[in-house]
This record gives C-alpha cells, structure tokens and sequence, in this order.
C-alpha cells in the first residue's frame, strides 16, 4: 500500500486551525499583559513630574506670600541693612530660582514617560510568526 495514508496521529486541518489560534490568541494576551506593566512603570513617572510641577507651584505661593516679607524684613534689619524695595526684590529672586529647579526636575521626570516599545516590537513580530518566517 502507499504510505500516503493519514494516519491516527496526524494532526487534522480542523486541529491546526485550532491550535493556532489558540496560539495567538494567547499570545495577543501576553503583549497585553506586557504593554501594561511598561505603560504602569511610564505613567508613575508621568506622575511624579506631575507631582513636582505642583510641588513648586505651592512652595512658590506659600513663599512669595509668608516667606516674603519676613525674610525682607530681615535683610532690612530695621531700617540698618538694605533698603527695603532691594531686600524684597532679593528674596523675589531666590524664590523664583526654587520655582525654576524643581520646575527643571519635573521636566526631567516627565521626559522619562516612554511608550512600550517591548510590546510595540514583539507585536511587529507577529505577522512574520504567521507567516512562517522567525
């Protein structure tokens, strides 16, 4: 006889089609699993650039408005130190420099919010998977 019969343990067209998709179907999973946890690593560093540009708008409020004419009066030193309007426009400087470095440092932060580009390149992969080719 021929040997080109189908045997018991070939594997059917039906099976194959199951199996496949089965396959990518566990696969589509896995790259979403795997796209969220990059984005949730991207997004708490979104979070603390975000948290920092509050961070300074607060310190700078708080600042300008208590700090301020305190720390003038200060330099003033009763009228013995530096005249008044300089010693307010000094302690204005320093508080907008505090503003600046921590706005510097949220940016920095928020420069680090990266796509998934693990996911992103595994997916590409795919279509060649399907079509046979590693």
């Amino acid at each position: 006889m021929a040997s080109n019969q189908v045997q018991d343990s070939d594997p059917t067209i039906g099976r194959l089609v199951h199996d496949a998709s089965r396959d990518i179907s566990t696969l589509i999973q896995k790259e979403i699993q795997l796209a969220k946890s990059e984005l949730k690593v991207s997004v708490q560093a979104g979070g603390i650039g975000i948290g920092l540009f509050a961070a300074a708008g607060f310190i700078a409020v708080l600042a300008v408005i208590m700090l301020s004419v305190a720390i003038a009066y200060f330099i003033n030193w009763n009228g013995h130190g530096l005249a008044l309007h300089w010693a307010f426009l000094i302690v204005f400087g320093f508080y907008l420099l505090l503003a600046g470095l921590l706005v510097f440092v949220g940016i920095r932060k928020v420069k680090q919010v990266k796509a998934p580009e693990r996911a992103i390149d595994q997916g590409r992969e795919i279509p060649k998977a399907l079509k046979g080719k590693a």
